[in-house]
């Protein structure tokens, strides 16, 4: 048997595809679409992980009672898709400077009016972000591999 990458170079038939290990293309495929998502958010003037703060101090979002959070509860907030590099602090800080949150005394993060106008102006560029990513997939052959996902995850006793 070949390697998967030496036959991601050629088409490969159903069968050497259903060979294939799931693990190495789901990887593939989260890295390369974490790595979109990002370069698109970046030529925004920001990061993803900026774009999650806003989103989890805004009451008008995630944000359980808008009342602000400290890194450590952001963190936890965040725990089940921050990354290991993403620094929420250097992060925080940045929007800091550029007046989109706010700190108080405690260490709570606030969004300002400012962070709330660019969470909410962020929302017009997701059809583009989306749509690079789908381009060539229909929507009936996304939703079969999502439910062949989850499937998998169910069948390997992961948490959905």
């Amino acid at each position: 048997m070949t390697s998967p990458q030496t036959q991601q170079t050629r088409h490969l038939t159903d069968a050497e595809l259903a060979a294939q290990p799931a693990a190495y293309w789901t990887r593939l495929a989260y890295e390369a679409t974490i790595a979109y998502t990002r370069a698109r958010i970046r030529e925004l003037g920001y990061s993803q992980p900026q774009f999650w703060l806003l989103r989890n101090l805004s009451k008008n979002d995630l944000s359980p009672d808008g009342h602000g959070m400290t890194i450590p509860e952001l963190q936890q907030a965040m725990r089940t898709y921050i990354r290991p590099e993403d620094d929420l602090e250097a992060e925080a800080a940045d929007l800091l400077e550029r007046g989109w949150l706010t700190r108080d005394d405690e260490g709570r993060l606030r969004i300002t009016d400012r962070g709330e106008e660019t969470r909410a102006s962020f929302r017009q560029h997701l059809p583009a972000i989306r749509d690079g990513i789908h381009q060539g997939i229909d929507d009936a052959d996304y939703a079969t591999t999502l439910r062949v996902l989850q499937q998998m995850i169910r069948n390997t006793e992961g948490t959905l």
